[in-house]
């Protein structure tokens, strides 16, 4: 509201007697109440005639005052807008136009609104500048005027409120697109264009890089790309960096007559071409048209020039985003492979999720190779660390791999020479490099490692024999969905010792089980340790649908993970030749797709649709998953759930882990005391082997029959000739319990003398004592009565 303190007048305030002629200027200012001032910013100045004086709350005389002095009379908020309404006034070479609110000396109460408006005059060099322009009270607005009148204080708390929403929109846009439509969704206060394009430049040509709200608008449109001298107002923006406001289809007819005929049909009655600028460089120009007139008042272009800066970091960041995926495909098809034509006899599903930062590439990878002898390679590996650097070791090694493979060596021998490789490439110096990190060896300082698994399968036996470098084991679902995870010897991880050695284990893949290998990432991400990890790994496979079995054999019959002999024979099922001719079924290839998404979305999907595990959260790093099932027809289903493993002289621990090993086999025994009968057994046969011979113990268990009426069978070979026999130890006898505990526990056991060594047998029956129809008697394995004891159980 008006103020009613008297003011002092200004000059010659009578009017002139004659009435044609203009009274003086000063005369007429005072009389509409309308004060003078002058900025300059170069000397930091300002000075005000009497009226300017009182109206800022400073005594009504003419005088010259410092920045400071001023700047204390105006509210903060005011003052902090009025600074960037002149910088775009001095940049556009407009009129600067503000209302603000003048306080009393403590700056506690506001003494009374005032409109300033003022022209900047940038002085030589353009690092100066003077404002010149008049400053007078005015009243404040009705509720619901600021619509009508955008130059009020309920306008300016509007436009706060939608910049801040408008940023945020933006800020979360993620490609070009994305930042195109939410820019078209802007509602401005007072004012909303109702068209939309944004121009770049590429070489020396203007181009369209996306439009909303102009029908017609086609990659084929003149207005699409034109040279960037031509006479077009997003053209001249390009090239001088300066905003082109048009306020009516006269004024662009006018400016503009060569391009007015192509904008004329979108009927359009305002324009407004701003540039958009990132880190000082105009990388492009926003249109923004309007259907009604737009006088583009000070405040109108300050939105406009705040939106424009907005969409301009949006658009660079969408930008960088996608030039950053495109990258990250591109690396991703070059350096992991396609699955290529179908394998005869087996299925193949493969994942690579890049779950980290920056351009999504890691060390993780997997590989399918066809090898010389007909058989395939499959591999999986994991480069140390997630950077470009992982990245490109990881590239160069599956090269190395591919080619050992290729050559025909044997897997111990492709793992032995990749070690040699990596190791060579990470310890020697980078010749040329430009790398300044470190004066003494630069990309040497920074050695890398690597784990791998190598499986080299036969595809129409199902014998995998795999060799692995210090990478988690493999997983085996069978086809009644029992999970084991196969304990595999391996060595170190490549890269770290250059004359490492790398056993090889033998199995064999039956028909309708599915072999998991994959990297620490699907164990580990979501809180899990390599404990936790597997034990959820282990659920989702027990629980997904049998899909890869009905589609191998079509019933739900039990399958087992088979064991290749002594001699690593692997025989097939009579009366079924051309297996490896026969192609599975499409059933069961979609099934296994299907497991590979799902377990990938179990532990990288929403946080609803996995369980987190004990420790802290991690997802930079990638996972890679590879899935392999051996497929056939119904008759070639194996009824047995069967496993193999072997406990070197040299590994006595391992004896724990067959113990679990054989647990994991009967998960579903209803008997909880046979099971730890059949663990107590199986860890005095392999304990035997290892202390009184000097080979290997082979461990072979079987289940058959069916549910609550199977039979449980375990063999136990050493390479010794020397057979069993029954002792009877004392109280204090450390040893030679063994056949005494198998003629208390077993429903029957045997020792079955072969060409070099022999094997102890035992059988459990579940849920009952006596045998199943067709079980050898007690004793099939030969006469061990009365025989001198020797080192045996």
């Amino acid at each position: 509201m008006r103020t009613d303190e008297p003011r002092e007048q200004v000059g010659d305030a009578s009017l002139p007697p004659d009435r044609d002629s203009l009274p003086p200027v000063s005369a007429v200012l005072s009389i509409i109440a309308t004060g003078l001032w002058r900025w300059d910013n170069a000397t930091g100045t300002v000075t005000l005639d009497a009226e300017a004086a009182r109206l800022l709350g400073l005594p009504p005389h003419a005088q010259t005052t410092t920045e400071a002095g001023v700047r204390s009379r105006f509210h903060p908020v005011d003052w902090n807008e009025i600074h960037g309404i002149v910088q775009l006034a001095v940049a556009e070479g407009t009129l600067a136009e503000a209302r603000l609110r003048i306080m009393d000396e403590q700056g506690r109460r506001v003494l009374r609104t005032v409109r300033s408006r003022t022209k900047p005059i940038v002085h030589e060099g353009g690092s100066t500048y003077e404002l010149l322009g008049t400053i007078q009270e005015v009243s404040e607005p009705s509720p619901g005027s600021a619509a009508r009148s955008p130059v009020t204080g309920d306008w300016r708390r509007s436009r706060e409120a939608f910049l801040l929403d408008a940023g945020r929109a933006l800020a979360e846009a993620r490609s070009t697109k994305e930042v195109l439509r939410v820019a078209a969704g802007l509602s401005m206060p007072g004012f909303s264009p109702d068209g939309l394009a944004v121009f770049g430049a590429k070489a020396d040509r203007l181009t369209l890089v996306g439009h909303h709200g102009h029908h017609g608008y086609g990659h084929d449109d003149p207005l699409a790309s034109m040279p960037l001298d031509t006479d077009y107002p997003a053209a001249e923006v390009l090239r001088t960096g300066r905003a082109v406001y048009l306020s009516s289809p006269a004024d662009y007819r006018r400016r503009y007559p060569t391009a007015w005929p192509l904008a004329s049909r979108f009927e359009r009655q305002s324009w407004a071409f701003l540039p958009l600028i990132v880190a000082g460089r105009t990388m492009g120009a926003w249109m923004a048209a309007f259907t009604y007139p737009v006088s583009f008042t000070p405040d109108e272009r300050s939105v406009l020039t705040t939106v424009a800066r907005m969409l301009a970091q949006a658009l660079s960041r969408a930008g960088v985003a996608e030039s950053e995926r495109e990258l990250t495909e591109g690396l991703q098809r070059s350096m992991l492979p396609m699955l290529g034509p179908e394998i005869p006899g087996m299925s193949v599903a493969a994942r690579y999720v890049p779950t980290g930062g920056g351009l999504q590439v890691g060390g993780d990878w997997y590989d399918v190779i066809p090898l010389p002898s007909g058989r395939i390679a499959f591999v999986i590996g994991d480069v140390q660390g997630h950077d470009v650097r992982a990245a490109g070791l990881m590239g160069q090694l599956r090269i190395a791999l591919r080619a050992y493979a290729s050559e025909g060596h044997r897997p111990d021998a492709v793992l032995s020479r990749a070690t040699r490789f990596l190791s060579g490439i990470t310890d020697g110096i980078a010749y040329g490099s430009t790398d300044t990190r470190d004066d003494h060896g630069g990309a040497a300082a920074d050695p890398r490692f690597a784990t791998c698994l190598y499986v080299e399968a036969d595809p129409a036996t199902g014998v995998l024999e795999i060799a692995r470098a210090g990478h988690p084991e493999p997983v085996i679902r069978m086809s009644d969905g029992t999970v084991l995870q196969r304990p595999i010897a391996g060595g170190l991880p490549l890269g770290i010792d250059p004359d490492a050695d790398y056993p090889t284990t033998r199995l064999v893949l039956d028909t309708g089980e599915t072999m998991l290998i994959c990297t620490d990432g699907l164990i580990e991400t979501g809180g899990h340790d390599l404990e936790t990890g597997w034990t959820r790994i282990r659920r989702i496979l027990e629980q997904a649908e049998d899909g890869g079995a009905e589609g191998a054999s079509g019933t739900g019959g039990t399958g087992g993970t088979g064991a290749a002999g002594a001699e690593g024979d692997a025989a097939e099922p009579e009366g079924h030749e051309g297996f490896g001719a026969y192609e599975a079924p499409p059933t069961g290839d979609d099934s296994l797709e299907a497991l590979a998404d799902t377990l990938v979305q179990a532990v990288h999907g929403p946080s609803s649709h996995h369980t987190t595990g004990p420790l802290a959260d991690r997802r930079e790093d990638d996972i890679a998953v590879l899935l392999l099932r051996r497929t056939g027809r119904p008759d070639q289903r194996a009824h047995t759930r069967r496993t193999m493993l072997t406990i070197a002289q040299a590994e006595p621990e391992r004896v724990a882990g067959a113990r679990q090993h054989l647990r994991d086999l009967l998960h579903d025994w209803s008997d909880a005391d046979q099971v730890d009968s059949a663990v107590l057994l199986v860890s005095e046969m392999i304990t035997n082997v290892l202390v009184h011979t000097d080979g290997d113990a082979l461990l072979v268990a079987e289940v058959t029959g069916e549910v609550r009426a199977r039979r449980l069978r375990v063999e136990v070979a050493d390479g010794s000739d020397d057979l069993p026999h029954k002792r009877h130890p004392g109280e204090l006898a450390s040893s030679g319990r063994g056949l005494v505990l198998m003629e208390l526990l077993a429903d029957q056991w045997g020792v079955d003398p072969r060409g070099e060594g022999k094997s102890i047998w035992f059988e459990l029956y579940e849920g009952s004592g006596d045998s199943p129809g067709g079980a050898p008697e007690a004793g099939a394995g030969g006469d061990f009565g009365g025989a001198d004891p020797d080192a045996a159980l």
